[in-house]
């Protein structure tokens, strides 16, 4: 680690702390409380499979909303390394001069315009193709909503405690009801019915990968769409609008990258893990390859799934084309008819 480890992490948590106070609790109720549940577990350190106390973590739930109505005004504060002082959003620079110490920083603005901030400590370090893969292991400093995975410019970020997270929820939910799906193939790939916590440990290190491929793809796309789309997703002040604009964005990039290489893998386990998380407005609009994802199921046909994913590059890099020269108003009006954009 460093000289002044403490101080980083303060800053850095404390940041967290503000960017929760004004935006954890613009999400359902649901999703909120769950949130808040997983954050007391990692604050707390608990393992994962024990269920924290539901009084305690009521309690700890109304004593951070009192504190955040306190700090939500307050300005960001300066990350401090090695004696310098950087703006909490230069992630790239905070890096540069963390370099050696084995921690990563991230910080970027997420959905509807939420400031993200994290302290962990650097796993592994590789080059992929002209990007800087970076995975990130036991976290110092997070906020409520841990992102498993992000682009930072040239830079992709993998935090493995956010994605055991994820993980471990979509689980305890699953093993409730055990309805049948991508979700069920993709635990029970991973031998979740013998042995539920190794089976998480080892989907972990597995679906790590699925992870890159996805932000390999966010570049591409990122490359082929140039400069307009960041500042078109900058300019959006309405959900539905942003939400579609993000979807069709994310169905471009996996058709570019993710699903090819999956299929040329032979990774089933990793496609089952994919399909898991394909949902909302990513689904709506490509309901070709639910179809195509059943025959591969059924039947191991991944030859349909490659012509769904062929058909799928060109039609959304021709939606999200066609969104860059689209109003707000406009796009959140499509938002409402997914069909008449979907790819049949």
């Amino acid at each position: 680690m460093i000289a002044g480890m403490g101080v980083l992490v303060e800053a850095v948590q404390t940041n967290c702390d503000i960017a929760d106070a004004r935006h954890a609790r613009d999400v359902s109720l649901c999703t909120y409380l769950l949130g808040m549940r997983e954050f007391y577990r990692w604050e707390h350190q608990l393992p994962y499979g024990v269920s924290p106390p539901r009084d305690e973590v009521g309690l700890w739930i109304s004593e951070r909303e009192a504190r955040w109505e306190l700090i939500a005004e307050e300005d960001f504060v300066a990350v401090p390394v090695a004696g310098r002082e950087f703006d909490p959003f230069a992630a790239r620079e905070v890096n540069i001069a963390l370099a050696g110490s084995g921690l990563v920083y991230g910080a970027g603005v997420g959905r509807f315009h939420k400031p993200h901030f994290f302290l962990g400590r650097l796993d592994r370090e590789e080059q992929r193709g002209d990007a800087q893969l970076l995975v990130c292991g036991c976290e110092y400093a997070r906020d409520v909503s841990a992102i498993p995975a992000a682009s930072q410019g040239a830079t992709l970020i993998v935090r493995r405690e956010a994605l055991r997270q994820w993980l471990w929820e979509k689980a305890e939910g699953w093993n409730v009801k055990q309805q049948d799906g991508a979700l069920k193939s993709a635990l029970l790939a991973y031998g979740f019915d013998v042995d539920p916590q190794a089976a998480i440990e080892r989907m972990t290190e597995g679906e790590i990968e699925t992870l890159v491929l996805h932000e390999e793809g966010e570049f591409a796309a990122g490359r082929m769409l140039g400069d307009r789309w960041a500042l078109k997703l900058d300019g959006f002040s309405r959900k539905r609008a942003e939400l579609l604009a993000r979807a069709a964005r994310d169905n471009l990039a996996d058709c570019l990258v993710t699903l090819p290489e999956l299929r040329r893998r032979g990774a089933l386990e990793s496609l089952h893990f994919w399909f898991a998380t394909f949902d909302g407005l990513r689904r709506e609009m490509f309901p070709q390859l639910v179809a195509a994802y059943q025959a591969t199921a059924d039947a191991n046909d991944t030859e349909t799934l490659a012509l769904a994913v062929v058909a799928g590059q060109a039609h959304f890099a021709q939606l999200c084309r066609r969104l860059l020269d689209m109003d707000e108003s406009a796009i959140e009006a499509l938002s409402h008819e997914v069909g008449t954009i979907a790819l049949p």
